[in-house]
């Protein structure tokens, strides 16, 4: 695994002994506590690594709550939320901005182990007709494995139609970290992770790198959806997927990709139309070299609109030796621009797992950072499509667990999203936060 130690020594905190050891101590004692600290790193460099590689492992593990769900809004000023609990998908929504919900409406009838931490959860969508969409990944019994499921209601979430699964391959392999988007023309778009192609691989002989990512199309309100496509090979294997689309509907995604050397940046590709072919393009270029998952997706916003349409605004975690921490970068088109792309946030508190938005020229940028058992969202904003920003502010904070921030359009005005362990769901607006 190509990864500088020092890097898992700062993570780890062991960076401070150095400055012990010129304490008085004589030589020998010296020796022993040099010896000491490079068993110490080496133990971290392992835990890491088995953390890194094996944490996609602990998501299929079944818990009866959790933090991690979704909002949307929708045309009325309503937020809808989908939850996990016990197995099953809720859905409720609220007309005070989280202050209070309705009555939640269970979306699949038969419990199953539902991924719904982290990376992984479930995804809601509501349209200008008012149908409500959700996609989530069932974790199978064969380690790593699941399905990917969707569920409609046309009278706006009283009820759910019977949930199908997305892709007809139903082989029990990975399937996995599903994303939902919902083009202008009202044609639903869910991409996954799947590993069909590293199997047949080895069953050929043939060496293959990370996994793949898939995506399948309906264009009938989600009564039907198209067979499922393969967008691109070789993309890590449990990094989340984010989509958006470009000002004429096209919808593109934004992946964590093995390059060559397994360097694990980013690709990003336009879901193409039928008979037309992938283009994919590097979109990051951090070459961090590392044999493992990072489980650290980015985030991704279409830069400008209209015939003012320009490109993505996109934030990332890049653990390369130098430097690592979170990004935020510009691609005009297909055009990296940002050179050097600008770092943010504080790694040495964790800082990870960004959300973005763009509005006209404005542009939202969060992220969560952890230290000293304190959880904290950080947020920063740009007046000028990304070109300066000003400086970071705290938005939200708790002694106790928070969710990783997302950031959504709710009548028209930039509002983060974040739920905690003691706060509950916390809607802020970030135009009153500046």
């Amino acid at each position: 695994m190509r990864k500088t130690l020092a890097f898992y020594v700062d993570k780890f905190g062991c960076n401070r002994t150095r400055q012990d050891l010129s304490l008085g101590m004589n030589s020998g004692t010296i020796q022993t506590m040099k010896t000491l600290l490079i068993f110490r790193m080496f133990a971290a460099f392992l835990v890491m690594f088995s953390q890194i590689a094996h944490t996609h492992e602990a998501l299929t593990k079944y818990q009866p709550n959790h933090l991690a769900v979704s909002v949307a809004s929708d045309a009325q000023g309503q937020l809808w939320r989908a939850s996990v609990k016990h197995g099953y998908i809720w859905v409720d929504k609220s007309n005070d901005l989280g202050k209070t919900f309705t009555k939640a409406v269970k979306v699949n009838p038969q419990p199953m182990k539902i991924a719904a931490d982290g990376e992984a959860r479930p995804k809601i969508a509501v349209t200008a007709e008012g149908n409500v969409y959700l996609t989530w990944t069932e974790s199978l019994k064969a380690p790593y494995a699941g399905y990917i499921w969707f569920a409609r209601s046309i009278d706006a979430g009283k009820q759910f139609d019977k949930s199908i699964i997305v892709h007809r391959d139903r082989a029990e392999i990975t399937h996995r970290f599903d994303a939902l988007h919902i083009a202008p023309n009202g044609e639903i778009t869910v991409t996954w992770v799947d590993k069909r192609d590293l199997l047949l691989a080895k069953a050929a002989g043939k060496s293959y790198d990370g996994a793949a990512i898939y995506y399948a199309v309906s264009s009938d309100q989600g009564m039907t959806f198209q067979p499922e496509q393969k967008l691109a090979d070789n993309s890590c294997e449990c990094c989340r997927i984010v989509t958006t689309h470009k000002s004429d509907g096209t919808v593109v995604a934004l992946w964590r990709h093995v390059f060559e050397g397994s360097e694990r940046d980013h690709m990003l590709a336009e879901i193409p139309k039928p008979s037309q072919r992938v283009i994919a393009h590097r979109a990051t270029f951090g070459h961090w070299q590392i044999d493992g998952c990072p489980h650290h997706g980015a985030a991704l916003a279409s830069g400008g609109e209209g015939a003012n349409w320009w490109g993505y605004h996109m934030a990332y975690f890049d653990g390369n030796d130098k430097n690592p921490g979170l990004y935020y970068s510009r691609m005009d088109g297909v055009a990296w621009v940002s050179s050097p792309a600008k770092i943010f946030g504080d790694n040495a508190k964790q800082a990870g797992h960004p959300s973005i938005l763009s509005v006209g020229k404005q542009v939202w940028l969060v992220w969560r950072e952890i230290h000293q058992g304190q959880y904290t969202i950080k947020g920063m904003m740009s007046d000028d499509e990304g070109k300066s920003w000003q400086a970071p502010k705290i938005l939200l904070s708790s002694a106790q667990k928070l969710d990783y921030p997302t950031l959504i359009l709710h009548q028209q005005q930039p509002h983060l999203i974040c739920n905690g362990q003691q706060l509950g769901l916390s809607v802020i607006s970030l135009l009153s936060s500046y």
